[in-house]
């Protein structure tokens, strides 16, 4: 089977809901990634043979296409197709994937793919309370799905504090964990660790979230979401605005080109399991990524795990016996924010980019998904 390589992987700064990229479109938050992707790597925009984009919101601002029309905001020609995918959480992975996929079959060369989410101008939801508002239907789960699972309805958040329970993670152990991530992230920041792979947008940039003055005590005054619960907005991921993409290319292309890789394309993988729990899915498909691609947990030099709450890169952490050290080590969604469909290309990303400033090999990344799937993925350093 022929190879995918990663030539170029780039984010916008995270944008704190209604901050700095709160009056920026949607489609032109995607174009900044299109439009960068190929400035970066000096490749001809009209070689591009699809652009594939994650978002989770697809209303207002994000429908009709959504990813047509960030390339149509972007400097691609007009003849570049696009499409949008919906797989939660782990939409722009997916994307990733499916980029990867089409290289890997030898029908295309060059492919984008990509994510852009506003959680400012379309919430979080606002796809399905649109519907729900106009009074058609039952919403996404009919009531055989419902009764199939005992539940009134599926949430994330039932879901994060059923993993904390399970796993026996306390209040205090998911705080102090959250404090990690805004100064892991603080410290990123500072060193410059981000530069590489931060594309401006207007005048941010810098990720908007980070919390330089974080303590155990201003993360533990934050009340749970749930009376009695242990899940918290200060130890889950922030609401947030940004963009992110890759451009995925065959061995051909490169030498046709004239790009240099960063990384190869080692292993993919998808799994799902219980929808109820949900969040929990990253331990088995790390486990069957690990198996597939013929390495250990040990093999792997950094790991990205989506802090969509604290409760999930914890459990994973205990479930897989890896090394702390090697975790989300410039922070994560706690402090860097999880713009929902581009988070996937946007935890990449930061892995590509840590890796090579660190010289490690090998990369791993995973994220939780709505419905109990979970995404792996495994890079090579070249």
């Amino acid at each position: 089977m022929a190879e995918a390589y990663i030539v170029e992987a780039v984010r916008t700064p995270g944008g704190r809901r209604k901050g700095a990229l709160a009056g920026v479109h949607p489609a032109d938050l995607g174009a900044t990634i299109l439009d960068a992707l190929v400035t970066r790597t000096g490749i001809d925009p009209a070689v591009v043979e699809d652009v594939i984009v994650g978002c989770v919101s697809q209303a207002g601002e994000q429908a009709f296409a959504f990813g047509r029309n960030m390339v149509l905001a972007s400097t691609l020609p007009d003849s570049v197709p696009a499409v949008t995918i919906d797989r939660q959480c782990g939409s722009s992975q997916q994307a990733l994937h499916f980029a990867a996929q089409a290289v890997m079959s030898g029908t295309q060369d060059v492919v984008i793919a990509a994510g852009a989410e506003s959680m400012t101008r379309v919430p979080m939801g606002s796809n399905f309370r649109l519907h729900a508002e106009a009074g058609l239907g039952e919403g996404p789960w009919s009531k055989a799905i419902l009764n199939r699972y005992d539940v009134a309805e599926f949430s994330q958040f039932v879901g994060a504090q059923m993993v904390a329970d399970k796993y026996g993670l306390t209040r205090d152990a998911m705080d102090a964990y959250a404090l990690q991530s805004h100064q892991r992230a603080a410290a990123a920041t500072q060193a410059g660790a981000f530069d590489a792979e931060i594309v401006p947008v207007g005048t941010l940039r810098h990720d908007e979230g980070i919390r330089y003055d974080a303590t155990l005590e201003s993360i533990g005054a934050v009340k749970p979401i749930t009376e009695g619960g242990t899940i918290t907005a200060a130890n889950a991921s922030q609401i947030t605005d940004g963009a992110s993409g890759t451009l995925i290319v065959s061995e051909a292309a490169l030498k046709t080109f004239g790009l240099t890789p960063l990384a190869r394309i080692h292993t993919l993988t998808v799994t799902a399991g219980d929808p109820v729990i949900m969040l929990e899915e990253p331990i088995p498909a790390t486990a069957r990524a690990l198996a597939r691609a013929g390495l250990s947990i040990d093999d792997i030099d950094l790991f990205e795990v989506n802090e969509a709450f604290a409760s999930i890169p914890m459990a994973w952490l205990q479930a897989t016996g890896a090394d702390p050290a090697k975790l989300n080590v410039h922070g994560g969604a706690i402090a860097l924010g999880h713009p929902l469909g581009a988070s996937g290309t946007k935890l990449m990303t930061t892995l590509v980019h840590a890796l090579k400033r660190r010289g490690g090999r090998y990369g791993l990344q995973t994220m939780c998904e709505g419905g109990g799937i979970a995404n792996v993925t495994i890079v090579e350093m070249l």
